[in-house]
């Protein structure tokens, strides 16, 4: 392996079992929620609502099982693409997640120009780790904040247009994400990355149960 191709430290066999596990947990949560939530939002809401179920769910779906396959995979140049991959795929998460949200208040410019601007930046963000993979890490990461925090700039109009529960999970999803990226930066912690893909489970499980209470309201 050379210096080119840099993933931190490797994982011992009992790190990546528990990681594997914290993945295969994630995974078959968002096959069964996104196909759920899916079929209710065919049956019973509008177009929208129903594009924006398929969005969430196929995001939510593809960021899991593209960090399983990436964090599993054991060091190679393969893996260094795999991470490409990985780490867009949470651009991708984050503004798929916020989109059942913001389309419910699309009328409002406020919102649709939130909405607009989450996904801009996601598209930007895919497109420094494909096109400068290995670089601006720590740019990423203030991305993916900055990203899921963005919210809070039309905190009022969006309070309108969805039920107080859902504002609420909303909020305690995100906190969860940020209190994880305490691990995901603690490389030496032992455990760290299941640790923190737990985190990241933990708070998709939430934001899931806020689309879901905020889906065909």
């Amino acid at each position: 392996m050379t210096d080119q191709f840099r993933f931190g430290r490797q994982y011992d066999f009992h790190e990546l079992v528990a990681d594997g596990i914290v993945h295969g947990i994630g995974v078959v949560f968002a096959l069964i929620g996104a196909t759920a939530l899916i079929f209710y939002a065919t049956v019973w809401t509008s177009y929208a609502e129903m594009a924006a179920a398929w969005i969430y769910g196929l995001g939510l779906v593809i960021a899991l099982a593209v960090s399983f396959t990436y964090n599993m995979w054991p060091h190679s140049r393969t893996k260094w693409i795999l991470r490409r991959f990985d780490h867009s795929a949470i651009f991708v998460l984050i503004a798929a997640t916020y989109t059942p949200f913001l389309v419910k208040g699309a009328h409002d410019w406020v919102i649709l120009s939130l909405l607009i601007g989450i996904w801009a930046t996601a598209f930007v963000g895919i497109y420094l780790k494909c096109r400068f993979p290995g670089r601006y890490d720590r740019l990423a990461i203030l991305l993916y904040l900055a990203m899921g925090w963005s919210g809070a700039m039309a905190l009022g109009p969006i309070s309108q247009t969805l039920p107080s529960i859902t504002v609420l999970l909303i909020i305690v999803g995100g906190c969860i994400y940020s209190a994880g990226v305490i691990f995901h930066v603690w490389e030496r912690l032992r455990f760290q990355n299941a640790i923190w893909h737990g985190f990241v489970v933990t708070a998709a499980a939430v934001h899931y149960s806020a689309v879901v209470t905020a889906i065909g309201h």
